[in-house]
């Protein structure tokens, strides 16, 4: 699956974008072994209440399932003006 990585995580990890092979069932376990990976990502993901995450474009929760999904998007919160 496709993850996207945008902003203040974006620069963290130095990637606006990879393809991840994974085991996991769900977005909190794909973060558990994103976060074994490299330090860059440990920092990334070390206070998940800073970040939203998208499952093929729909806002959702880290609780979500991932089977069938083909991308996963991480960002921080937004506010508009």
């Amino acid at each position: 699956m496709d993850v996207l990585y945008f902003a203040w995580v974006r620069e963290r990890i130095g990637l606006p974008k990879e393809t991840v092979e994974t085991a996991a069932t769900t977005v909190s376990e794909l973060v558990e072994e994103l976060r074994t990976r490299e330090e860059r990502y440990e920092m990334a993901f070390s206070d998940l209440s800073a970040l939203r995450v998208a499952v093929d474009q729909e806002l959702t929760d880290f609780d979500a399932p991932l089977h069938g999904a083909r991308e996963v998007a991480f960002f921080p919160p937004m506010t508009g003006g």
